[in-house]
């Protein structure tokens, strides 16, 4: 397998689902404009013209129709890999995932199985209008029997999808489409999976634990570079998988670093980041040498355009927030 040029995430979700179509001719797709147009980014653009109208395949614009058809699809045989074109249009198709997908292995003791994988991108950052703009990854973590990937870089996104598509249970794959262009890197089309269960250390460090995922990991990463420039070393985590959660990997950095600070794009009530919280303290209270800290998105709905950056964490907002988490608990 020839090493790639460098490429972006949204090329490297299309190589993913390039290799495993080409794999398995069970694997198919669908989606609104999926087909012909490739996708609002994009991402499944050469597809239909490769694989043909019975892998790839064009929907009505009715998320519940794409929700019901792929779980039909999912337990008849095939493995689906649904298009939501934005996260925020998700909500129509909620029946289906939730009372149906998630339950498919547990409701028919395992006679039947689900293994759909849903695509939608998420997040803000890019000045769209209202419901283009959502971070709900707690919803579906919440609800038992999905699992929650986000990738964010190229090769997480190949790697996890690749997993994805090779799961007997349904995955809900979030795209961060806010680095969808701006983080490139090589990718080698290997066919190798990464796993569903891991977290990624990306920056060692000595004086705090940095949990992020998604969009969030690039100001995780400058926040660490500048941090590093003052004299603390922060442990920078790409979460990557928000259900199940690697928790091994966290604590294990925490014993090291004694204090915890979690950074997500999605509001902060029920995040996902009070859960690492809430699992932290239950585990290594006493390890901890200051209380754990969030820097999450407000309680408030994603503001339109140029007001998002109100909304959207910013490096200082990292910075500060770790710089009082070991200055002020010495």
């Amino acid at each position: 397998e020839a090493s790639m040029a460098e490429i972006t995430l949204v090329e490297a979700v299309n190589l993913a689902l390039h290799h495993e179509m080409t794999k398995d001719s069970n694997v198919v797709i669908l989606g609104e404009d999926v087909g012909d147009n490739g996708g609002v980014f994009r991402a499944t653009i050469g597809l239909k013209q490769k694989f043909g109208l019975r892998r790839v395949i064009d929907t009505p614009l009715a998320e519940a129709l794409i929700g019901g058809v792929a779980v039909g699809m999912a337990s008849q045989g095939l493995r689906p890999v649904a298009e939501f074109q934005f996260q925020g249009f998700v909500f129509p198709a909620l029946e289906h995932l939730m009372c149906h997908a998630a339950r498919m292995r547990n409701r028919t003791r395992g006679r039947l199985t689900c293994p759909a994988v849903f695509r939608a991108p998420f997040g803000g950052g890019i000045h769209a209008p209202e419901h283009h703009s959502e971070s709900v990854e707690a919803l579906f973590a919440h609800t038992p029997g999905f699992k929650v990937v986000i990738p964010s870089s190229p090769q997480r996104a190949y790697g996890l999808l690749l997993a994805a598509i090779r799961s007997n249970d349904p995955v809900m794959f979030f795209e961060p489409k806010r680095i969808y262009r701006t983080v490139k890197s090589e990718v080698i089309d290997s066919g190798e999976a990464l796993p569903l269960d891991t977290c990624f250390t990306l920056r060692k460090g000595r004086d705090l634990t940095l949990v992020t995922w998604g969009a969030c990991v690039v100001e995780s990463l400058q926040a660490a570079q500048t941090l590093s420039s003052q004299g603390i070393e922060a442990e920078v985590i790409d979460l990557a998988s928000i259900k199940p959660i690697d928790m091994e990997t966290i604590l294990r950095s925490v014993e090291k670093t004694r204090r915890l600070l979690v950074v997500h794009e999605a509001s902060r009530t029920c995040g996902v980041g009070a859960e690492i919280v809430a699992r932290t303290a239950e585990s290594a209270m006493c390890l901890l040498k200051a209380p754990p800290r969030r820097v999450t998105g407000m309680d408030t709905v994603m503001p339109y355009y140029r007001n998002e950056d109100y909304f959207m964490i910013q490096e200082q907002d990292i910075v500060l927030a770790a710089r009082e988490l070991v200055e002020g608990w010495k």
